[in-house]
């Protein structure tokens, strides 16, 4: 429960630094992903390469949140929708500015991130292959995460 009220009042001061970031809410993406006429998304993973490797969403594309190559996104057209997420909203909001900045109109934050998505139950992958494990990010910001989410890291953290 702490962990829920903890996440959900994340979620508001992301929202609140970044006004102009359209939030999608992992509810919505997910039934966008699942049965949706509208065009399919290009996903974005703003985490470090180590977190995306322990799990990511199905089809993400990975970003360094600390040096974003949007160059590699040049040949995207830029209306395609894209949905950016990282942990918990922060990061990934910073790259969604970044990207509407450099004139994509249909930017989304997966409000809540990955935390949230995980939380829920809803499918990650390693590999291509359906995983439960998740990067805590750091022992302070894995609190977020359910118990039962716990990463080898998060336990090695914690000792």
């Amino acid at each position: 429960m702490r962990s829920s009220f903890a996440l959900n009042f994340c979620k508001l001061l992301i929202r609140l630094k970044f006004p102009h970031i359209h939030q999608i809410s992992t509810k919505d993406f997910a039934q966008w992903l699942l049965n949706s006429p509208k065009t399919q998304p290009l996903v974005i993973d703003a985490r470090s390469q180590a977190e995306f490797e322990v799990s990511h969403l199905k089809a993400a594309v990975h970003i360094d949140p600390i040096a974003p190559d949007l160059q590699a996104l040049s040949e995207v057209v830029k209306n395609t929708p894209i949905v950016v997420y990282c942990s918990i909203g922060y990061r990934s909001a910073t790259i969604a500015q970044q990207l509407q900045q450099a004139g994509f109109t249909c930017v989304f934050n997966l409000s809540g991130g990955l935390f949230q998505w995980s939380n829920e139950g809803r499918l990650m992958f390693q590999n291509e292959k359906v995983t439960q494990c998740i990067h805590p990010y750091n022992a302070m910001w894995g609190k977020l995460l359910k118990d039962g989410k716990l990463t080898q890291s998060r336990r090695g953290a914690e000792r």
